[in-house]
């Protein structure tokens, strides 16, 4: 099959997306909207900037910033990102007609999803299929924040032919948002799944009180209620030790651990490989996903799968995997002293902790294995193939 791919190439979760098809013998073009470097053949790579991509600080791989920073560039790409996308669109048809892939697959909405279904506005003749991933936030915090972003992510839902969601309140989203009821889906994770050679469970769960934040810098993670919990949790259990991922250097997470006076509690780490925090995961007892917006968090599902008992924001899509009190426990994202009281409960109780685990890795076994998930996604690529546009 010819695959082409509209992606942020530096993503490490539509690098694995992308890897399986490459590995399994497929052509795979790459249309990435940040420059790029990957270690799985491709046939060809183009650089198809929008929203300001090409003009930030290159980069092969995705960094985080202060929240603050974040939450500014954000705003800004949600208001003046869409008025790219007609440019950009042009490249990107001129590649479609010379490529002809039997499919292309966006891989998120804005602005990949937008940026194809603008290049499909134009398209004379040779049409393939277009398959459009949804991601954690894209309707939740994106589509509705700005005018422009609500007309886009309506003419991304109605130009797509089919839907991939790594959640099943994203399917009911899309069809709110334009899809039509009676185009394909599949609910995956967004980046295929859990790799079992990566992540997996200790023989031995640590009895070492060790949390771990592995959401780095984000606009909708709230990691400063999560620091705040920090001493509140502390105060309880002053033995306690927090691990923060992709964090290292950053000033604002500097600035709250000096001002909460938690600096012997704290190790803020470098972003790291997948076979380093499969390590990380299995070292500690907890995975905390402090997030306001969300679908599947790749890193939450790995934590399950290394035996973390996982605490997340109350959100519909982390109860597609978690049962509060059962296999995990859910919190409002924006209240300090709920993470710390959640946090101090998993601590304590021992039992909860090895059901949970027990829970979490059959969970992970039917559900999120990448072999599996990715099977599923072959077939639904060769369904696609075949709908009628």
């Amino acid at each position: 099959m010819k695959i082409l791919f509209v992606a942020d190439g530096r993503s490490p979760i539509s690098q694995n997306w992308m890897r399986y098809f490459a590995e399994r013998g497929d052509d795979i073009v790459l249309a990435s909207t940040f420059a790029c470097a990957v270690e799985f053949q491709l046939k060809r790579l183009e650089l198809t900037p929008v929203a300001f991509s090409a003009v930030k600080k290159r980069t092969l791989r995705p960094q985080s910033a202060s929240s603050r920073t974040l939450g500014l560039r954000t705003v800004l790409r949600q208001w003046l990102g869409p008025v790219t996308i007609s440019r950009s669109a042009k490249k990107l048809r001129a590649l479609i007609q010379e490529v002809q892939p039997d499919l292309v697959h966006a891989l998120r909405v804005p602005y990949e999803g937008m940026l194809a279904a603008q290049a499909y506005k134009k398209l004379s003749g040779f049409k393939p299929s277009l398959v459009v991933s949804v991601w954690g936030n894209d309707f939740t915090l994106h589509a509705p924040s700005t005018p422009l972003m609500k007309y886009y992510t309506r003419q991304t839902m109605n130009a797509a032919n089919a839907l991939h969601a790594d959640c099943a309140r994203d399917v009911r989203l899309a069809h709110e948002w334009g899809l039509d009821a009676d185009k394909p889906t599949l609910v995956a994770p967004g980046n295929g799944g859990i790799r079992s050679a990566v992540f997996y469970s200790p023989r031995e769960l640590t009895k070492e009180p060790i949390i771990v934040n592995p959401r780095g810098f984000r606009a909708y993670v709230r990691n400063e209620a999560f620091f705040k919990a920090i001493p509140l949790t502390l105060a309880k259990r002053s033995d306690a030790r927090f691990i923060c991922s992709s964090m290292a250097g950053e000033a604002q997470a500097l600035q709250w651990i000096k001002d909460l006076g938690i600096e012997h509690a704290v190790q803020l780490n470098p972003p790291l490989a997948h076979a380093q925090m499969g390590d990380v995961f299995r070292g500690a007892q907890i995975i905390v996903s402090p997030s306001a917006h969300d679908g599947t968090p790749n890193s939450l599902l790995e934590g399950m799968a290394c035996g973390c008992f996982p605490i997340a924001g109350d959100l519909e899509s982390i109860r597609e995997w978690i049962a509060h009190g059962q296999n995990g426990l859910l919190v409002d994202p924006n209240n300090p002293q709920a993470i710390a009281d959640a946090i101090l409960i998993a601590i304590e109780r021992e039992d909860l902790r090895r059901e949970a685990a027990s829970l979490n890795a059959k969970i992970i076994s039917t559900r999120a294995e990448y072999q599996h998930n990715m099977k599923l996604a072959e077939e639904f690529y060769e369904k696609v193939k075949n709908v009628d546009k």
